[in-house]
């Protein structure tokens, strides 16, 4: 039997395991490192290189063992590989659909698995697969300046991007343009790409932008802005941790004058 990289979740928790160098990993072996129940579902993942990967939750989180420990998906991505953690948010995404698509949204009947990344109705038939939620998000620049906002919907007190989802019939460009203008009241220009990135939160794909102020004055959509305005960079208020696509384009902004 060939070992794998076991993904193990609770919840929004998943398992590491504890390396003699006081380091973490994801727990790599011939069999699983928690008891399968009879009802557990194992979800076969995109291998990493040649190595098998293998994912499923369990109930109860792992606290009566000293090689184990339980971490947050976010806070692992300072604790184990870039790599393993991206793998992480993929088998994160696909326990999410497994848990939400149990029954046939048309007929309501249980829905099986049919491959690896698709169910199929028991009774009528209806295939579905993992969908992405797409969201734009887009550093503007005026100047030497920053526009950074802080939405009511951050549990922390730093500063963001202009963000949102992209709504059906529109491109990534128009969906950027509309959130800027119903967030901010401002008109942007000459709108680029920049990366994108999976977000696992639960379901997402951040797609980064940078662009230009154009005109307008700060009128902020207090429905999901609490506050925001232009930074310089010996200003810059609490922003977002390096995992985060926003910090890739705020880092980006600020090398320009490196």
């Amino acid at each position: 039997m060939e070992k794998k990289l076991w993904f193990v979740f609770c919840k929004s928790d998943i398992l590491l395991r504890k390396t003699s160098e006081g380091g973490y990993e994801i727990p790599y072996s011939e069999q699983p490192p928690t008891e399968l129940k009879p009802w557990t579902t194992v979800h076969n993942i995109t291998p990493m290189g040649d190595i098998p990967v293998q994912t499923y939750r369990i109930e109860v989180p792992v606290t009566d063992d000293a090689d184990y420990e339980m971490c947050g998906l976010r806070a692992s991505y300072g604790k184990i590989s870039h790599e393993q953690y991206l793998k992480a948010g993929k088998c994160a995404e696909i326990i999410y659909w497994d848990i939400n698509t149990q029954y046939c949204g048309m007929c309501g009947a249980p829905m099986k698995k049919h491959t690896d990344i698709s169910k199929r109705c028991t009774n009528c038939g209806k295939e579905v697969w993992p969908q992405l939620a797409t969201a734009v998000i887009v550093l503007i620049r005026k100047g030497d300046e920053v526009l950074l906002v802080h939405a009511n919907n951050f549990r922390r007190d730093f500063y963001g991007l202009v963000a949102g989802f992209v709504e059906t019939g529109e491109t990534l460009e128009e969906a950027v343009e509309r959130e800027v203008m119903e967030e901010t009241g401002l008109k942007i220009k000459n709108l680029k790409y920049f990366a994108s990135q999976p977000w696992p939160y639960p379901s997402g794909l951040m797609v980064g932008f940078n662009a230009e102020y154009a005109e307008g004055d700060i009128h902020l959509q207090r429905s999901e802005l609490s506050d925001g305005g232009w930074f310089k960079r010996d200003n810059l208020p609490h922003i977002p941790e390096k995992l985060s696509i926003a910090r890739q384009l705020i880092d980006n902004w600020l090398k320009t004058y490196e």
